[in-house]
């Protein structure tokens, strides 16, 4: 048997740990290998400048494309109340007695108190005269109130705190900024005051399942769709007690005819008291008279921009142009008075300009137009063009002034265009393809200068 001596051990370890050494070295890195320290990462972009130079410029997402004259541009994202990082530090619990005694350890925890609300579920949205923005959350059994003017400031109306809330669906306020909410669970209408305090409820007796609302300050009528009786009712807006109803009641959800509707969601309110109503499962608009007489009715099934797929939200513009917001199709679509498609935005997607399940709109003094969806809950805020504004821009360009004049899309007083915090994209987004409408209409795309 080979034995070999003590001192020839020491002398094969002390090899091996020489050739360790050797190996390790010429395996180190270059630069630790030379003394150099390793260069420093560089500094992360603020929030505020990754919107303009690291992605794209969220205020020059307008519709049609330029070099076209804007009439639609993208503002403003609201998603809730404003998020404390610092609520969710995780902070370590102090040992008790016993965890001491047994020798555990203790895991971090975040405080879960007081943490700030979210849009989850949204549906109706209003606009009172202070330019505040309300927005009705199903999930959250609440109405966000976000004040444009001091950003990051929401207050909430919430179930079980100012009123109790079944199931909330539709938003309108008078001209003295009452707040009417209608509530699909509770059947009935909610009518707070200026102070946001429950005055009266009314609608119990005639609603099955109230969805969409709407004012005629003027005429001084309130109409509350009934999505569960194919009706839109019509209350006296300051007695608040029941006068008529348009359509024909029906449970069955069948009814096609003129002047019928089949499980309606919204409704408008035009300058002349004209009605409009989104005829949902009829895939239409129908427009009434100030009296409920049926006028003319407009749109198609289909999965084209000039279709309707599902119509939810509707408003009217300053000009008397018809705003429908397609929930299947994840537009807003802009229509004149005898149904032909004037431009659409949109498309299915979280960024800013896209939709992901949209809902109500509504349309301020501003020409803001407020869009809400329920899949994330979010509230976009749009600018509406005029069309004095377009043709003064227009005239301007064909004179040949070589200096631009104000910028139709931020005239007049409106909110920052700087979205809220938490809604800048995860990475480099391309733009989307422009869409087309009719060739003799202003083309439709999405665009975002980067």
């Amino acid at each position: 048997m080979f034995h070999c001596r003590p001192d020839s051990r020491r002398r094969v370890k002390l090899g091996v740990a020489a050739l360790s050494l050797v190996a390790l070295a010429l395996l180190w890195p270059a630069p630790l290998r030379a003394g150099k320290k390793k260069a420093e990462a560089p500094a992360p972009i603020p929030l505020g400048q990754q919107r303009t130079k690291a992605y794209f410029d969220i205020s020059k997402i307008v519709w049609p494309n330029p070099p076209a004259i804007p009439r639609i541009a993208f503002q403003d994202i609201f998603t809730g109340q404003k998020i404390d990082p610092d609520l969710f530090t995780q902070k370590a619990r102090k040992k008790n007695w016993m965890d001491r005694l047994a020798g555990t350890q203790t895991a971090d925890e975040i405080k879960m108190d007081n943490l700030p609300y979210q849009l989850t579920r949204t549906y109706g949205v209003g606009v009172d005269s202070k330019g505040a923005i309300y927005a009705a959350d199903q999930s959250v059994g609440a109405v966000f109130i976000f004040d444009t003017e001091k950003k990051g400031h929401v207050e909430l109306i919430g179930h079980g705190i100012q009123a109790n809330f079944g199931l909330i669906v539709g938003v309108a306020l008078d001209d003295d900024d009452s707040l009417f909410l209608t509530d699909a669970k509770l059947h009935r209408v909610l009518k707070f005051n200026s102070k946001r305090e429950a005055v009266s409820s009314f609608g119990a007796d005639e609603l099955i399942r109230p969805g969409g609302i709407a004012i005629d300050r003027e005429n001084r009528f309130i109409y509350v769709v009934d999505s569960g009786n194919d009706v839109v009712d019509v209350f006296d807006a300051d007695k608040l007690t029941f006068l008529r109803r348009i359509g024909k009641p029906s449970t069955k959800h069948d009814q096609a005819d003129p002047g019928t509707f089949s499980l309606p969601e919204c409704v408008a309110v035009d300058k002349q008291g004209n009605v409009y109503v989104t005829d949902t499962f009829n895939n239409r608009i129908e427009i009434f008279d100030a009296d409920g007489k049926f006028i003319s009715t407009f749109g198609k099934n289909g999965d084209g921009p000039v279709s309707l797929e599902r119509p939810k939200g509707i408003a009217v513009d300053c000009d008397g142009h018809i705003w429908v917001v397609d929930a299947a199709q994840n537009l807003v679509k802009v229509f004149d008075q005898n149904g032909r498609l004037l431009i659409y935005f949109g498309g299915q997607g979280y960024y800013p300009g896209q939709f992901m399940g949209p809902w109500g709109v509504a349309i301020d003094q501003r020409n803001r137009v407020i869009v809400s969806e329920t899949f994330p809950g979010r509230v976009q805020v749009f600018r509406y063009v005029t069309d004095a504004e377009a043709a003064a821009e227009k005239a301007r360009r064909e004179s040949g002034e070589s200096k631009p004049g104000a910028s139709p899309v931020s005239s007049g007083k409106g909110p920052s265009a700087t979205p809220a915090a938490g809604v800048t994209p995860e990475r480099k987004t391309p733009a989307p393809e422009a869409s087309q409408a009719k060739p003799e209409l202003p083309a439709n795309g999405y665009s975002a200068a980067r």
